[in-house]
């Protein structure tokens, strides 16, 4: 068996020493100007757990070849690690009759390096009024993904498996974004808000768009949040934290390509029942059209060294890799599915005990092979976390994962192992404790 505490550790314990430090520290206000962002540092053991378990390492869970596993194989306890900073620089300023122009700069490291590399989670600038609303361009992230990932998976120790699933995006890069002032509605506030992205440029045949609309009320204790995204010639995925750009990272791939869609429909909502008592809850509903799987460079046997460079793939999703339609082309099936989230959080004083529960549910497609769409999973936790009142908080989360066969994972999971590092192909039940600490500036 291997240690549970790689040698990497030292490293992470380092970090969250750097967080308590931090402590005392505040945000930045100078002049127009403010800094603030997060800090955020975790340990998780994951068991059972298979290394390098995939035959072909590292390769996308649509690909026919990514299946097959190694044989026997051990399994034992894995530490995973990951270390987050994510800093906000923003300015401000008023510019009279109650408008106020700004602008927004944020980029996530994980582990020390971009989290999306070449890309920005927000870099806009905006114009707002408190009679009529605000105007947004630039790159920013989604609703789909931000308002699921924090505040609704956060509370509960779901915030990766119910955030980051699904059929949406969760980057935009080149987007429009308008929201309305708080509308008074059934004396509660209603906030309504639309953005569009054009995508990644040079696509001129198969041309990226993106449509998002959001509603969030909020009337006392209840908070309802409704988004619907509709997506264009995105890259085919089911990573709701994904960049929306194009088919593939090469536009000159236009030409040998048709296009595909997705989108998501969510509705979520949290009531403070009292002081102490949080419930929250989320359906989702996911649409994929499905991307035929076409060779866009074939394989060269010209490179001089004698050995032949493997042809290159677009992204293909949900495809019978039984039947060549000719020239190496197979079909894409259209997909649907439906995921649920729970939570409950019960907070005294600086203690917080939570428990989480999301379902990845099986999905409706006529493709004839199965491509995942007839597995499930179900991802329990329960979680303490102690706030220091200071910016400074430790957490902890037990979790659970339940595939409902063994195979290839559901059709909302990116990957075999996303989320929980308990692979769908190996095993059917696994357990993870995650450590952690953060600190909000």
């Amino acid at each position: 068996m291997k240690p549970l505490f790689p040698s990497l550790v030292p490293h992470l314990l380092a970090a969250a020493v750097g967080l308590m430090v931090a402590g005392a520290a505040q945000a930045i206000d100078y002049g127009p100007f403010s800094l603030n962002g997060f800090a955020k540092a975790e340990l998780t053991p994951v068991w059972p757990y298979c290394d390098n378990c995939q035959l072909a390492a590292g390769e996308d869970k649509q690909r026919y070849w990514a299946d097959p596993v190694r044989q026997n194989q051990s399994y034992d306890t894995h530490a995973a690690h990951v270390t987050l900073f994510q800093p906000y620089l923003g300015v401000k300023t008023d510019v009279g009759r109650g408008f106020k122009v700004g602008a927004l700069l944020s980029q996530r490291f994980r582990d020390g390096k971009e989290d999306y590399k070449g890309f920005y989670y927000d870099r806009n600038v905006y114009l707002s009024n408190d009679d009529y609303g605000s105007l947004r361009v630039g790159a920013m992230t989604t609703r789909g993904w931000s308002v699921a990932d924090y505040p609704y998976g956060t509370a509960v120790g779901v915030a990766d498996v119910w955030g980051s699933s699904g059929a949406g995006y969760g980057i935009l890069t080149r987007a429009v974004r308008a929201a309305t002032r708080p509308l008074d509605v059934f004396q509660g506030d209603l906030v309504l808000e639309a953005s569009y992205d054009i995508g990644k440029s040079g696509w001129e045949k198969n041309k990226p768009r993106f449509l998002e609309l959001y509603a969030q009320f909020h009337k006392g204790d209840l908070v309802l949040d409704a988004m619907f995204q509709s997506a264009r010639n995105g890259t085919p995925t089911a990573f709701g934290h994904g960049v929306f750009t194009g088919l593939t990272p090469f536009p000159v791939d236009d030409s040998k390509l048709g296009s595909s869609s997705q989108g998501i429909a969510m509705v979520m909502g949290r009531y403070q029942v009292d002081g102490n008592f949080e419930v929250s809850g989320g359906l989702r509903a996911n649409h994929w059209s499905g991307a035929y799987a076409v060779v866009t460079t074939p394989p060269n046997t010209n490179t001089g060294t004698g050995l032949i460079d493997e042809a290159r793939w677009n992204n293909m999703f949900n495809v019978d890799w039984t039947k060549d339609l000719g020239g190496g082309v197979f079909k894409g099936y259209p997909a649907t599915s439906l995921d649920l989230m729970l939570g409950l959080r019960y907070r005294v004083g600086p203690w917080t005990a939570s428990t989480g529960m999301v379902h990845l549910g099986a999905a409706a497609t006529s493709n004839p092979t199965d491509r995942g769409q007839s597995n499930a999973a179900t991802i329990n936790t329960v979680g303490m976390n102690y706030n220091f009142r200071n910016g400074f908080e430790v957490y902890s989360t037990l979790g659970m994962v339940q595939y409902a066969k063994l195979g290839l994972s559901p059709m909302s999971m990116p990957g075999n192992a996303a989320f929980t590092n308990v692979d769908s192909r190996v095993k059917t039940r696994g357990n993870w404790l995650t450590l952690g600490a953060v600190y909000v500036f």
